[in-house]
């Protein structure tokens, strides 16, 4: 088993060559534009807690508080000429080197975590404080990482809302071994608190927020280190752990992947369901992902509002994106509604009321009449299918900056077999796990 995700000797050598050779470059560079620099090496890749499959490098360059963050940036640039530049809190540089995913962050060098100027500057710390008490249970953190990526909770980005690499560190550190975190995930209830350092007591639990889990960052406690996770994320890891205790299987930690649906599995499963599903996609904007999954969450939101709102019934939605474009998918309970729908107004007593009701009403279907007591019409309505009330309405609703541009400029609603029409493999793959929509319950 640690054979499968223990990175091998010469896979650590190499990194640490690359690694030395980006962060001398980096200092090089700084010192030739007279500029004081510390170039390091943050995150499992200092640790050694990283898994064999991942090829990710985090350098980050720290510069004096009083320096410009800008000055770090160019150095990253001139490391890493043919990079993409991306934006988190402040401008940083992605670029693969030799087979590694880079990531060149500039930061601050604070002397105290608690005066940090931007969130990254407490990274350093966090590569400090866990480097050195982690040895020896290095691969209690590597156990850990892969079931939290078997069961589909690793990640804090916002796209998953699970556990992050440093979280899983702490937790090895709090309880001393992948098996004991199982135990003690098993019976979280939400509003779980860990404290390392016992520091909360000065801090106050309600500072930290009110997610489901807190685990206090013991280089600031003012921080929950697992305020992006998830209450559903979170309640996924319990139960998996519940079931790996009961009955422990490489399952758990090496699922079998998601096989694309073909056209006909797609339209059978649809068929078989009789539900109608309706699908928006778009130009994904040019943004990092923790900015566009908000966005697409906050869209869905509105989305799945106006459904309910108009009686289509939502029964499930989500949303991702693939090859450059982004979407929002709609399984409904009713995808057709009569022409005709009823409206009830105010008690018959409410006179003033009910006037102002029968003017806005002045030609129903049916009606006016009395029903438990309120006036009722029955009115026409304008859309009777929901692809079309959609294609009306979508430009007015509450999507977010970077999407509402997005969407106005082009979008399409596909229904039921349409969807077939997209042939990209992630999507399908997608589809096939939404359909199945299955955690670890025991």
């Amino acid at each position: 088993m640690l054979g499968r995700i223990r990175p091998r000797p010469e896979d650590i050598e190499r990194l640490k060559e690359i690694s030395g050779r980006i962060i001398t470059s980096a200092e090089r560079l700084a010192a030739a534009r007279s500029l004081e620099l510390k170039a390091m090496l943050v995150g499992s890749a200092a640790r050694n807690t990283w898994l064999a499959q991942d090829h990710d490098l985090d350098v980050f360059l720290g510069v004096p508080e009083n320096a410009d963050l800008g000055e770090a940036l160019e150095v990253a640039r001139l490391v890493a000429p043919e990079h993409e530049e991306k934006y988190a809190e402040h401008a940083y540089v992605h670029a693969k080197i030799d087979g590694f995913d880079v990531d060149l962050v500039p930061c601050y060098m604070v002397k105290d975590a608690s005066k940090l100027r931007s969130a990254v500057d407490r990274t350093p710390f966090h590569t400090k404080y866990v480097g050195e008490r982690i040895q020896g249970l290095e691969d209690e953190v590597l156990l850990a990482k892969q079931f939290m990526k078997g069961v589909g909770v690793y990640g804090s980005e916002l796209r998953v809302g699970g556990f992050s690499g440093y979280l899983a560190e702490l937790l090895i550190l709090r309880y001393g071994s992948f098996e004991k975190v199982l135990w003690a995930a098993s019976r979280w209830r939400p509003g779980e608190l860990i404290d390392l350092e016992g520091r909360v007591v000065g801090v106050g639990v309600s500072a930290l927020g009110q997610e489901p889990l807190v685990v206090v960052d013991p280089v600031d406690p003012g921080r929950n280190v697992a305020a992006a996770l998830t209450l559903d994320r979170m309640l996924q890891f319990a139960a998996a752990s519940r079931c790996f205790l009961d009955r422990p299987t490489l399952e758990f930690f090496f699922p079998p992947k998601a096989k694309p649906l073909s056209d006909e599995e797609l339209v059978a499963l649809m068929e078989e369901r009789g539900s109608s599903l309706m699908l928006v996609n778009f130009p994904a904007p040019p943004v990092v992902e923790d900015v566009l999954f908000p966005q697409l969450r906050k869209a869905e939101a509105s989305v799945r509002a106006l459904l309910e709102k108009t009686g289509f019934s939502p029964l499930r939605s989500e949303v991702g994106s693939f090859s450059g474009r982004a979407f929002m998918l709609f399984e409904l309970e009713v995808s057709h509604l009569s022409r005709v729908s009823r409206r009830a107004g105010p008690p018959v007593w409410e006179a003033d009321h009910l006037s102002r009701f029968l003017e806005a009403h002045p030609e129903p279907l049916s009606g006016p009449y009395i029903k438990d007591g309120r006036v009722v019409v029955e009115l026409p309505r304008t859309y009777t299918r929901s692809e079309d009330l959609l294609a009306a309405k979508i430009g007015g609703l509450s999507l977010g900056k970077h999407l509402s541009s997005a969407i106005r400029e082009g979008h399409n609603i596909l229904v039921g077999p349409e969807i077939a029409s997209i042939k990209d493999e992630g999507f399908r793959a997608f589809l096939r796990e939404y359909f199945e929509a299955r955690n670890w319950i025991c």
